[in-house]
């Protein structure tokens, strides 16, 4: 590397995939608007084993805790979504994961860095108050209404946040307006540059059927009984043709592969291309997470939410039933009378739907949030001078309880 090249490092975690994913759509977002001169990493410090092993299986049992315990997740993001639980939560990161975040910025040495993932912006904050330096970062929240104050930190210089809802937020947990973008979540830059491509080319490239209502639906673990829905769809009369995403869990891809289905399918086990297949379907039904929300939204795509988790999901359904991009089908029986509703008329008010999706959402929040980083890179770059032996109490006194 030569020393006029810029380094970026995003921190993100992997408890689900939207976290990984805007933290990929930001990388390729930087290599496109800096070109050769911009390195790029994304690392998630949970997976040092630096990290106590609670902290880095937390991602692990991540998907177990909200199948089987929804109503204990949900009391425990109420609890602690306040901010006398956040100071605790946040003393606890620091605490936790102080010395990996350190070591990983060292070790990169950044001129700038940038967290998908809330936990890590304490342990940067502190890092910064203990430095003679100022890392700058930025925090790029991936919940689109329910955001958890934990997002929140002050030392963040900018806090990019996907909707007016979220940017409330903010302003309520404490962050100085002018510290606050509304950006929406950044999402794979691919997303706008298909909108230039037919459907029915894209369709044939994939080896869909090109003239035939396309059904896309992801899969994930957290949802109990993805098949019932789909079969409900597959005995109706209905002419479509299904594109089944496992999106790497294999229990779901042996339930796709094992069913005899009546339409016209496509299965998959984890995809690269999930722009592409958006762009060539016509529906989505998926659970309500953040990030394949905004991308489906991002792509006019006109969303079947069957799921979500008690606590940041909810926002995510709410916004988009009550802006007209999809509807709530807590039960096969409501998703087939959307699908009845969706086409009949020719398809009306599909389209209709499909039209308020694509007003929803900016699909270009990734470049948006890596023109802001340039500016930043403008700045000259800050020098680790923090001295080893920092003693912990000298740390935590850095930090006040916000109550």
């Amino acid at each position: 590397m030569t020393d006029d090249m810029k380094r970026v490092l995003i921190l993100t975690g992997d408890a689900g995939f939207g976290h990984r994913s805007a933290a990929e759509a930001l990388q390729k977002a930087l290599k496109t608007i800096i070109g050769e001169n911009c390195v790029v990493k994304i690392e998630n410090p949970l997976n040092n084993p630096m990290v106590p092993d609670v902290i880095r299986k937390s991602q692990n049992d991540y998907d177990a805790i909200v199948k089987k315990l929804p109503e204990l997740y949900k009391t425990g993001y109420q609890i602690s979504d306040s901010n006398l639980p956040v100071s605790l939560m946040e003393a606890g990161f620091i605490v936790l994961l102080y010395q990996v975040v350190k070591k990983t910025i060292k070790e990169f040495n950044p001129d700038l860095v940038i967290t998908t993932y809330p936990i890590f912006s304490a342990p940067m904050d502190a890092i910064n108050k203990l430095s003679n330096s100022h890392f700058p970062f930025i925090t790029v929240v991936t919940d689109l209404v329910t955001v958890h104050h934990v997002w929140f930190n002050a030392g963040a210089n900018l806090i990019t946040v996907p909707t007016e809802a979220a940017a409330q937020r903010a302003v309520d947990a404490g962050i100085s307006p002018e510290k606050i973008l509304k950006t929406g979540i950044p999402v794979d830059p691919q997303i706008q540059n298909l909108k230039e491509i037919r459907v029915a080319e894209i369709r044939k490239e994939l080896g869909w059927q090109e003239d035939r209502t396309t059904i896309l639906v992801v899969g994930s673990p957290r949802i109990g009984s993805l098949n019932a829905f789909v079969e409900v769809f597959d005995v109706s009369g209905y002419d479509f043709q299904l594109a089944l995403v496992a999106s790497g869990n294999d229990e779901i891809l042996q339930s796709f592969k094992q069913t005899h289905w009546y339409h016209p399918n496509f299965v998959y086990d984890f995809v690269e291309n999930m722009p592409k297949l958006m762009r060539a379907a016509d529906i989505m039904v998926c659970k309500a997470g953040g990030l394949i929300t905004t991308e489906s939204l991002a792509s006019g795509l006109p969303i079947m939410h069957i799921h979500y988790l008690p606590g940041q999901e909810k926002g995510n359904v709410d916004f988009v039933t009550e802006n007209g991009a999809g509807q709530y089908c807590p039960t096969p029986l409501e998703a087939l009378k959307t699908l009845s509703t969706w086409l009949r008329d020719d398809r009306k008010l599909l389209r209709g739907t499909a039209e308020n999706a694509s007003k929803l959402v900016p699909p270009d929040a990734a470049m948006i949030i890596a023109e802001k980083v340039c500016d930043l890179l403008n700045q000259p770059k800050p020098v680790f001078t923090e001295k080893d032996s920092t003693p912990f109490r000298e740390l935590l006194a850095n930090f006040n309880i916000r109550i």
